[in-house]
C-alpha cells in the first residue's frame, strides 16, 4: 500500500494560467466546506485541514479568505458533488471527483476526456472495487512502533503505519483521519505533516510505457484542466520526474 502511495503522481501547477485553475478549485472546495459546516476553521475540522492543505499549495490567505467569507453570507451557488469512474489509456483504472453547480456541463467535458484519448467511462464501482479508500498522514520520522503505540492509546483504527527513507506514513480508515491527526500531533508536538488526505490508493499498479504512457499523461492533463475536477485518482505506476 505504501509504494503504491509513493507513486501516486500530484498535479504540479507552474505557470500564471495553471495557478489560477489551482487557486479556483481550491475557492470552491474551501467554499463549499464552510458552507456545509460553519465558516469558522475552530469549529470545522474538516475546514481547518483544507485551509492547512491550501497554505502547502501555497495558495494565497486572500484567496482562502475570499471564499471563507462567500459561504459565510447568505446565499450563493448551490455545489454537489459527481464522481466518475472508468478506464483510461492501456486499460488503467481511473476515479475522478468533482464540485459542480452544472451537472451537464461536468459530465460532457469530463467525458470528452475520456473519448479524446481512447478511454471509456464505466458504471459506479467498475474502478474503485479496485482502490482502498483510506486516511494518509505522513511526516519525518523513524520511529515507528512509537507511532503505532501513539495510535492504539488513541484507540485510532490503523491499518498500517509504514516507516520508509526517513518518513513515517500512517494509514488508517476515513472516519477515523481527525482522530489520528489529533493523536499525532500530542503525541509528537511541532511535527508538521507533509501529507494529510482522505484518498483512493489502488490495490495494485500497473506500469505503461511507449504510446500508452503519453497518452495516461495527456489524459490527465486535460481532466486536472476542467475547472471543476477536483481529484483524479489512478493505478498507473508513473516514472518520476526527470
Amino acid at each position: 500500500m505504501g509504494r503504491s502511495f509513493e507513486n501516486r503522481k500530484h498535479a504540479i501547477f507552474k505557470t500564471a494560467a495553471q495557478k489560477s485553475k489551482l487557486y479556483s478549485k481550491y475557492g470552491t472546495l474551501l467554499y463549499v466546506t464552510a458552507k456545509s459546516g460553519v465558516a469558522d476553521p475552530d469549529a470545522n475540522p474538516a475546514l481547518r485541514n483544507l485551509i492547512e492543505k491550501a497554505k502547502k499549495d501555497q495558495v494565497p490567505a486572500h484567496v482562502i479568505d475570499k471564499a471563507i467569507q462567500k459561504a459565510a453570507g447568505v446565499g450563493g451557488e448551490d455545489f454537489s458533488t459527481a464522481r466518475y469512474e472508468g478506464f483510461g489509456p492501456g486499460g488503467s483504472l481511473v476515479i475522478v471527483d468533482c464540485l459542480t453547480d452544472n451537472n451537464q456541463r461536468t459530465i460532457s467535458e469530463v467525458r470528452a476526456c475520456f473519448t479524446k484519448t481512447g478511454s471509456k467511462l464505466a458504471a459506479t464501482g467498475a474502478a474503485a472495487l479496485s482502490f482502498d479508500r483510506q486516511a494518509v498522514l505522513s511526516f519525518k520520522g523513524d520511529d515507528e512502533e512509537k507511532v503505532l503505540e501513539a495510535m492504539l492509546d488513541a484507540d485510532v483504527n490503523v491499518t498500517e503505519v509504514e516507516c520508509k527513507d526517513g518518513k513515517i506514513t500512517v494509514f488508517a480508515a476515513p472516519d477515523e483521519f481527525f482522530k489520528a491527526k489529533t493523536a499525532l500531533l500530542a503525541a509528537f508536538p511541532g511535527v508538521e505533516l507533509e501529507v494529510q488526505e482522505i484518498t483512493f490508493l489502488p490495490q495494485t499498479s500497473v506500469t505503461l510505457n511507449g504510446d500508452d504512457l503519453a497518452i495516461f499523461e495527456k489524459f490527465l492533463g486535460m481532466l486536472n484542466d476542467c475547472d471543476d475536477v477536483q481529484e483524479v485518482y489512478h493505478n498507473v505506476d508513473l516514472p518520476a520526474p526527470a
